[in-house]
């Protein structure tokens, strides 16, 4: 097997992860959330918040970053994989780490310097809406996003194969 094929795989595997991190929490996590009370969701946040920056998200997450655009640069001139990696290079850079480094990762750091024993009941409630459907709305982007990089992926995988015999 070519070192591309396999670098390939590891970009499919890594892009997949995030892609299914990001539905969980769409269609799972977010949902179970929203049924806390403004102090459990904004505490819950948090907690989320702080434990998922561990080396096992950055790998993931960085990893498809970086491994996406060096595939895409190692298959140049073999069309259609090509294309396929440049558009889930874009689609990832853009609508998924764009989004999370623009987006979710301040309204992250806005929760989290936020005392929420320290608050009152007025405040936790304006905190949880300043916080709760922007954060949703932005993470649904990236769920979007990911799962079209991770489709535009495993066609060029699929191309890469038929180009391979």
């Amino acid at each position: 097997m070519k070192m591309t094929t396999v670098l390939l795989l590891i970009t499919a595997v890594l892009t997949a992860l995030i892609a299914g991190l990001f539905y969980a929490y769409s269609c799972s996590v977010v949902l179970g959330l929203g049924k806390l009370s403004n102090t459990e969701y904004l505490k819950s946040m948090q907690s989320i918040n702080r434990e998922i920056l561990n080396p096992i998200f950055f790998i993931s997450f960085m990893g498809t970053a970086v491994l996406l655009p060096v595939t895409t640069f190692l298959f140049r001139g073999e069309q259609p994989v090509f294309l396929f990696l440049l558009l889930a290079s874009a689609a990832y850079l853009i609508g998924v780490f764009g989004v999370t480094i623009v987006g979710n990762v301040p309204l992250n750091d806005m929760l989290d310097q936020f005392d929420i024993s320290g608050a009152t009941e007025e405040a936790v409630k304006q905190m949880r809406e300043r916080f709760e459907n922007r954060w949703n709305f932005l993470n649904n982007i990236r769920t979007v996003f990911s799962v079209i990089s991770i489709a535009l992926v495993v066609c060029a995988c699929i191309w890469s194969s038929f180009q391979s015999e």
